[in-house]
């Protein structure tokens, strides 16, 4: 019986090491926007067509969001709980762990918020915007009420800024203008400085470390040491070139034109 007992699990228990630690997969492209949850879902733009992959690499949901206007931006801080955001449209929705809809889409200029042109979840179900006419960041709770507002950034950093992405992680947020640097400020939209990472468009911030792709490189920046360092590219992909990068739960998500490769990793 034991030595039954024995073989049986000695077959059981890599099974159950490699349903943890999956292998290389890879999501077909073009891809025109991707981003990732905590939990290492991952979110696919194709169009208006949006995929939803588990850790995995299982496909979980599809939605088709022809009448929502053009996406210009994801935000996967709540895990399954994507915000989508139409700067055209001056719209966002809320999305279930199906990719549908929850309710009506939003029509920012409506409800008093018109111009803004990012828009990103944080805790506590809270929004935040980038209102472009006012060159303020502006937060604001479940029923739309304003609850910090950063007042003009160009009075305060005596340069009118330009930022093409922004999100909340570990109580602050992050604000990325390529030509001057990532923006840093608290939760009351209070500035704290400026980190010199310039020519990247987007940003991800982990375990102190801020990540990030430029010119093809993935690096890491240190908030502590205040130095940056190149990162190896894993061996699988060849010799593409990477657009953009995220890493959770292990893994290391890059989009290439043709692409998203995903692989374990250890760093």
């Amino acid at each position: 019986m034991r030595a039954i007992l024995f073989l049986a699990w000695s077959l059981l228990f890599p099974a159950m090491l490699g349903a943890q630690t999956p292998g290389p997969w890879t999501v077909a492209g073009p891809v025109d926007m991707f981003t990732t949850d905590e939990l290492g879902n991952l979110y696919v733009l194709r169009g208006d067509e949006l995929d939803l992959y588990d850790r995995q690499g299982n496909h979980k949901a599809h939605n088709s969001l022809n009448t929502f206007g053009p996406i210009s931006g994801i935000s996967a801080f709540s895990s399954l709980k994507p915000l989508i955001f139409s700067r055209q449209q001056g719209q966002l929705a809320l999305l279930d762990n199906t990719l549908s809809i929850q309710g009506n889409p939003t029509d920012l200029a409506r409800r008093g918020f018109p111009q803004m042109t990012l828009a990103c979840m944080g805790v506590q179900n809270r929004i935040w915007f980038f209102d472009e006419r006012n060159l303020a960041l502006v937060r604001v709770d479940g029923s739309w009420g304003e609850v910090a507002n950063s007042g003009r950034l160009d009075q305060l950093l005596s340069f009118t800024p330009q930022p093409v992405y922004m999100e909340e992680s570990e109580g602050r947020l992050y604000l990325v203008d390529p030509a001057q640097g990532v923006l840093v400020f608290d939760l009351f939209g209070t500035f704290i400085r400026t980190m010199p990472i310039t020519g990247t468009t987007r940003v991800q911030v982990r375990d102190g470390h801020v990540w990030y792709v430029r010119e093809g490189r993935l690096e890491r920046y240190d908030m502590k040491a205040f130095t940056s360092t190149e990162v190896p590219w894993p061996a699988t992909g060849g010799s593409a070139r990477v657009l953009d990068a995220r890493i959770e739960q292990g893994r290391l998500y890059r989009l290439t034109q043709e692409a998203i490769l995903v692989d374990p990793i250890g760093f």
